[in-house]
């Protein structure tokens, strides 16, 4: 067993952030209503403002619940990879070290100020440490949830519904507008967006589901995608529940921050799930906004700090690339709740025990043979090689 050495994080990982390339979407895919993979964008969606003083409740027992207690493990997030590569002819992962989705990295970004335990999956392959998370231990530490924690996770699904179109508004009729309160809640249809990104020397792939677009793609496929991030979360009435939004807003902001989402829409309800307001906020501005709140009112340092988490996410990374690479076998990466340390060890000698599925491999295998055979290859749409 390896170990990092997660204290003293305020101190260690102090100061001007790492070098972060900025994430570049390279493909896209789609869940439909019945959780079906596409690889197309049909499930984005596009965001119009939400009336306010509606319901989050309603519809509730109409709620099409996707089952998240099956292991997915990277199965979509590779197959929209091999369709890439199909189209490109030639491997996505060429200098990447790390392929994960963003509910990993979000995880590993937050340690420094993170509450909750964590398992992961990795295994080593061609050059690129492939991560998902360890499903067993997921199912295991999920508590039990009451008929009021089912119907708060509802209101949050129900907010995204009531602030999105299923086309551009300009499209979209005035019954579709205003008849999203009777839309019935699916969170079976997803969009994930796939970016190539890097922190430091490390360069990863991050999938992860994207909840709109503030108004359309850009012309140019190099420039930034408006995307936005839709939350929701109590009123804030008092000096603790501000300090617990704070914390809250740390998820939110490495979550967006991780796929390059510049927006985050929040929709504050009240205890019996009415929306009351909205607030917008830039991603890269929230560290700030929260360390200039607490300076203006005395309050002492915030509870994390987005320089931090940065700078101990870059070096656990090139850490974990010097344990992983070239290694054999599925190995764990383990952090124990409130814990000092993230442990790494190995718990299967050979083998990719599913992180990795039989058509992703095969596909590889397949265009490595073909790349070795004639370096001047192209491969169209269609898998087929031509000179």
């Amino acid at each position: 067993m390896q170990t990092f050495d997660v204290t003293d994080y305020a101190t260690r990982f102090a100061g001007k952030s790492s070098a972060i390339k900025r994430p570049r979407e390279i493909t896209y895919f789609s869940y439909d209503e019945d959780h079906i993979l596409r690889h197309d964008e049909s499930s984005l969606r596009y965001y119009y403002t939400p009336d306010l003083n509606v319901d989050l409740s309603q519809g509730y027992s109409n709620f099409i619940k996707h089952d998240d207690s099956t292991d997915e493990h990277l199965d979509s997030l590779l197959d929209a990879l091999v369709e890439l590569e199909r189209k490109e002819g030639k491997s996505s992962t060429d200098g990447v070290h790390f392929v994960t989705w963003r509910g990993m990295m979000t995880k590993i970004m937050t340690v420094p100020f993170l509450e909750d335990g964590f398992e992961m999956n990795a295994v080593f392959h061609e050059g690129t440490i492939f991560i998902e998370e360890n499903n067993l231990y997921k199912q295991s530490t999920r508590g039990f949830q009451d008929e009021r924690g089912a119907r708060m996770s509802f209101w949050g699904y129900k907010f995204e519904t009531l602030s999105t179109l299923s086309k551009t508004w300009d499209d979209a009729t005035r019954e579709e507008i205003e008849g999203r309160t009777n839309d019935i809640v699916n969170n079976k249809a997803q969009y994930c967006s796939i970016v190539q990104t890097g922190f430091g020397d490390s360069g990863l792939i991050i999938a992860g589901e994207v909840d709109a677009i503030w108004d359309c793609r850009p012309m140019n496929p190099a420039n930034p995608i408006n995307y936005v991030e839709l939350k929701t979360s109590r009123q804030i009435t008092s000096m603790n529940q501000q300090i617990n939004f704070e914390k809250k807003l740390q998820r939110f902001w490495a979550q967006s921050f991780l796929l390059g989402v510049p927006k985050i829409i929040i929709g504050f309800r009240d205890d019996y799930g009415i929306l009351k307001s909205l607030e917008i906020k830039e991603t890269q501005g929230i560290p700030t906004e929260i360390r200039k709140a607490h300076v203006a009112q005395g309050l002492g340092p915030p509870p994390w700090n987005g320089n931090v988490a940065i700078n101990f996410t870059t070096t656990f990374l090139e850490w974990l690339k010097g344990v992983l690479a070239g290694k054999d076998g599925v190995w764990r990466i383990r952090y124990q709740q409130r814990g000092s340390q993230i442990e790494v060890f190995q718990v299967q000698d050979t083998g990719y025990a599913g992180v990795l599925t039989d058509r992703f491999l095969a596909w590889r295998k397949e265009l490595r043979e073909k790349l070795l055979n004639n370096p001047d290859l192209e491969i169209d749409a269609a898998g087929e090689a031509s000179i």
